[in-house]
C-alpha cells in the first residue's frame, strides 16, 4: 500500500468515525499506528520526524478525539504512563515487563468480550474485561 493509499485510508477512518480530517489528526494517526504502545512523547516525536512541528496540547487533543471515537486505544498499566495502540475493538490483552516497562500484545484467551466472567455482577452489566499480565521479558531475563 503506498503511502497516498494509506493516507486516504486514514482519512477514511476518521471520517467513518464522524471526525473532520486534519493533518495532526492524520499524522498522529499515522504515529500510533507505526508505534503500537508508544507514550505521548514518542508520537510528538514521530509526528514533527514527518511533518514538522506540532505542539504537546495539539497531540494530547488529536489522541483524546481519536480514543474517544475508538480509533485509537488508551492503556495505563498500574505505575506506568498513558500508552496509544491503533489495535481497537478486539478485546486483546497485554503483558508489561516490570524490568524494562515493555508491552506487548496478548490476545483473548477465552471467546469474546468481556471474555471473563466475573463471580459478581454487583448489577453491572459487564461488557469488557482489561486483563495485565505481568512478568519479565526475555532481554530483561538476559542481562540479570
Amino acid at each position: 500500500m503506498t503511502s497516498l493509499d494509506l493516507s486516504a485510508t486514514r482519512a477514511d477512518e476518521l471520517r467513518s468515525a464522524g471526525l473532520r480530517v486534519t493533518q495532526q489528526r492524520l499524522a498522529v494517526l499515522d504515529a500510533v499506528r507505526r508505534l503500537p504502545h508508544a507514550d505521548t512523547d514518542a508520537v510528538i516525536q514521530a509526528v514533527r520526524a514527518d511533518t514538522g512541528e506540532i505542539s504537546h496540547q495539539a497531540v494530547y487533543d488529536v489522541l483524546k478525539a481519536l480514543t474517544d471515537a475508538g480509533i485509537v486505544r488508551k492503556i495505563q498499566p498500574l505505575g506506568h504512563i498513558a500508552r496509544y495502540e491503533g489495535r481497537v475493538g478486539d478485546n486483546h490483552h497485554h503483558v508489561v515487563c516490570r524490568g524494562c516497562g515493555a508491552i506487548a500484545d496478548v490476545d483473548c484467551a477465552v471467546g469474546e468480550a468481556p471474555c471473563l466472567t466475573a463471580s459478581q455482577s454487583n448489577g453491572f452489566v459487564i461488557d469488557e474485561a482489561e486483563v495485565i499480565y505481568w512478568g519479565t521479558c526475555a532481554q530483561c531475563r538476559t542481562t540479570d
